[in-house]
């Protein structure tokens, strides 16, 4: 007979007494970690895919490119609005959603010239972008010309609203993406033919995407032609000049400033004399000059390469109209032409050649003559002084709010002013005949016509040059002589018909 011992418990006892340990605590522990490794597993299979379709769109795989579009329209359901700053008088951006296309790559810019030449080259260089579908790297200015300014991009301009303003047109970035910005990758650089039309790009640039993703551009300036381009890429060019190249906070409120003494002491006449050092040399004019300042100008054209021509007769060139007027002989021309001995003349420009000396002619005629750096104090000017480029953007802002603005040189500066104040309502702009004015005041300095005749002459050869409305003049095959794009955008000033009535009520300018 079995003993059952009373101290062993039984089975059902021992169950009772001795539960095994329970598997829920253990399931709690492993249900996260096997809900974090899944969440893990898809985030990275997903960011795989995001990746390979982007690498496939960029290089135009069949399969990715497909996939990249399936993903671009899973991602992007509702683009975020845009916000930009509002400042008072400027427009506000409105909310537009980013351009969706497909990239043929990108475009690298390095401007040449001066504060206006590189605006109107980076005017062109998004047009150029926008025709193509590239995306283009924000502009590099120049730093090795005769000015030696070390101003980025985003040290004049506002280079977000830049950005954001145009990106229902052309893709911006700041930067190459790491993969094209190395020392190992060398881009295609080459400085595209001046004054193409679109048949040179969409022919002779577009396909050399095909075997070079990144092309460099390394001369801007006049690249693209004046006329015969579409209605569409016209307007782009104005968009971007007239709206998203605005200059930065600390320029505009400086700016604004002159704008403000000026004006709260009356009427003011903007005058850029382009009496300068630079443009003297590079012209070889040397009309007023003494023999001594004659031959420094001559050694100093012959010391920057691009600026060499042949032996140049400055007389000659006085005579054809292609030299500054003197400050001397702008003096003569403001009091023919009648401005008031009281009026405020505010003097656009870099340092004139020969100082105060070469003034005063000019500050006898006109006593009130200011400069930014008599208005401003030392203290204002400081960070802009050895930055020439930003010097001229304050420039740029007080001509253009000028009541009548007279260049005494068709630069780029009076051509990009003059364009903007036909934008503003075809403010009164006196656009001097040089070569008219050149043989009136020989004639009255020799004594041949007297001061009256001198004064209604001068008159007379300018009744229709004062920014009225009027047809871009248009040579075929001489696009340099030609009147420029940007001097007269006439395709953006106002609706066609309403142009057409315009410069038929002035048909003689």
């Amino acid at each position: 007979m079995e003993v059952v011992r009373s101290d062993v418990p039984s089975s059902k006892a021992a169950a009772a007494a001795f539960p095994p340990p329970s598997l829920a605590p253990a399931f709690h522990r492993t249900r996260p970690r096997f809900l974090f490794a899944w969440v893990c597993s898809a985030i990275l299979l997903w960011t795989c895919l995001v990746q390979l379709a982007a690498v496939g769109q960029l290089w135009r795989l069949p399969f990715f490119g497909h996939t990249s579009n399936r993903i671009s329209r899973a991602i992007v359901v509702e683009p975020l609005p845009l916000v930009v700053e509002d400042r008072g008088d400027t427009p506000v951006v409105p909310s537009l959603p980013a351009r969706n296309y497909t990239s043929n790559g990108f475009l690298k810019v390095s401007c040449n010239g001066g504060l206006n030449q590189m605006r109107a080259a980076i005017c062109d260089m998004v047009t150029v972008a926008r025709l193509l579908n590239l995306t283009l790297v924000v502009p590099e200015l120049d730093k090795t010309s005769f000015w030696a300014d070390p101003s980025d991009f985003e040290d004049i301009f506002d280079v977000g609203y830049f950005i954001a303003s145009l990106r229902d047109e052309v893709r911006i970035i700041k930067r190459l993406p790491k993969l094209y910005a190395g020392k190992y990758y060398k881009p295609l650089l080459m400085p595209p033919v001046s004054w193409s039309n679109e048949k040179y790009y969409l022919e002779q640039i577009l396909p050399l995407f095909s075997k070079h993703k990144v092309l460099h551009f390394n001369k801007t300036d006049a690249r693209l032609a004046n006329n015969g381009l579409s209605l569409g890429l016209q307007e782009l060019r104005c968009r971007v000049n007239f709206q998203a190249l605005r200059f930065t906070p600390e320029i505009e409120s400086l700016g604004n400033k002159l704008v403000r003494l000026l004006q709260a002491k009356g009427p003011f006449v903007g005058l850029h004399l382009r009496y300068e050092m630079d443009m003297l040399a590079f012209s070889g004019c040397t009309h007023g000059c003494s023999v001594e300042e004659a031959e420094e100008l001559k050694k100093m054209r012959y010391a920057f390469p691009w600026w060499r021509e042949k032996e140049i007769v400055s007389e000659e060139r006085r005579s054809q109209g292609l030299c500054p007027l003197t400050p001397e002989e702008t003096a003569l021309i403001l009091r023919a032409l009648g401005v008031d001995k009281d009026t405020q003349i505010y003097i656009a420009s870099g340092e004139i050649y020969g100082s105060e000396r070469r003034l005063e002619d000019l500050r006898a005629a006109f006593p009130k003559i200011v400069k930014k750096e008599l208005l401003l104090n030392q203290g204002e000017l400081k960070s802009f002084q050895k930055h020439t480029s930003q010097m001229a953007a304050l420039d740029f802002i007080v001509s253009v709010a000028s009541d009548t603005f007279i260049p005494t040189y068709d630069g780029n500066m009076a051509k990009l002013v003059e364009g903007h104040r036909r934008y503003l309502g075809f403010k009164k702009t006196i656009l001097l005949d040089r070569r008219r004015l050149v043989e009136l005041l020989d004639l009255h300095q020799n004594g041949t016509i007297s001061w009256d005749a001198f004064q209604v002459a001068v008159r007379q050869a300018h009744e229709k040059k004062m920014g009225e409305p009027a047809s871009r003049r248009v040579i075929k095959d001489k696009p340099k002589e030609e009147d420029y794009f940007y001097a007269n955008p006439q395709e953006c000033l106002c609706e066609k018909s309403r142009y057409d009535k315009l410069v038929g009520s002035n048909s003689s300018f």
